[in-house]
């Protein structure tokens, strides 16, 4: 586990001048690598000039892994291209697939989590991880409706993907959050029975309610600030696993930087107080 990252930023462009100065102790920034797989331009120049004096964690969207089909061959390759160029102190991906056939969806669709679901995302990521000459991080998934043909329970399927490739798991504690009000579970107890010892990195986010239904169906927008029970549950699981690198993830109606560095500031706060107590 690397525990010189306390709590990071995802960059945003409009924000690069800030995040090149910004001072704060243990401050890391992640990116879509997507969106940085060229060949030059003002975003690289942007990005080595940041990953110069701060550490970089590669969030991926595109790799597809739960699809019905090998990795992009092209798209590793230039995912592994750009991790040599910057070597982030993280990567990752979700446990979902968005490709089929060639096409690409915008979305992170979900799957039944079947035996040969997991055999087929096992070697997918190996094959990634092969490629990519490192591990990577699996996040958990967030859900809108119940799946039916499930063999597997969720954490369950993630300990055993990490049992077999070696994987560390990326812990989205607002997708828990997310998926407990839609589908009717607990949070905590969820939280209670993930396996800390596997977890390279935490998401902080904030969620919308559906125009329609309401808080009956929660949307993982990324669109507002981290909700309080969704600060509740991270303290909780820190509490429990110790300091593990945290990221506030804001897409959608994007703040000032001083408006995020102060949620960030506030998991810098939880990691180095009771997070550092128990990884002690």
């Amino acid at each position: 586990m690397n525990h010189d990252l306390t709590a990071g930023l995802g960059l945003k462009p409009f924000h690069y001048h800030e995040a090149l100065a910004a001072s704060a102790d243990g401050l890391w920034f992640e990116v879509h690598p997507e969106n940085y797989m060229a060949d030059g331009g003002p975003r690289l120049a942007w990005l080595e000039r940041i990953g110069a004096r701060r550490p970089l964690s590669f969030h991926g969207v595109a790799l597809s892994l739960a699809a019905d089909a090998d990795p992009d061959r092209g798209h590793l390759a230039r995912l592994k291209s750009l991790a040599d160029r910057f070597q982030p102190a993280l990567v990752s991906e979700h446990l979902a697939w968005s490709a089929w056939r060639g096409a690409y969806h915008p979305d992170l669709l979900p799957f039944p989590r079947t035996r040969q679901a997991l055999t087929r995302i096992a070697t997918n990521i190996h094959r990634a991880q092969d490629a990519l000459g490192r591990p990577i991080a699996v996040e958990n998934p967030s859900h809108y409706l119940p799946i039916d043909g499930h063999d597997w329970g969720e954490i369950d399927f993630l300990a055993e993907l990490v049992r077999r490739t070696g994987c560390s798991l990326l812990l989205d504690v607002n997708n828990v959050f997310v998926s407990a009000n839609n589908l009717g579970f607990s949070a905590e107890t969820y939280l209670d029975a993930f396996p800390g010892e596997h977890v390279a990195e935490i998401h902080l986010a904030g969620h919308a309610e559906d125009p329609d239904l309401g808080r009956a169906l929660l949307i993982d927008s990324h669109s507002a600030p981290v909700a309080d029970q969704v600060w509740d549950l991270y303290e909780r699981l820190v509490a429990r696993i110790g300091s593990r690198p945290t990221l506030i993830e804001r897409d959608e109606d994007i703040p000032a930087f001083a408006e995020l560095m102060t949620d960030r500031d506030r998991a810098h706060a939880v990691l180095t107080t009771s997070g550092r107590r128990v990884a002690a």
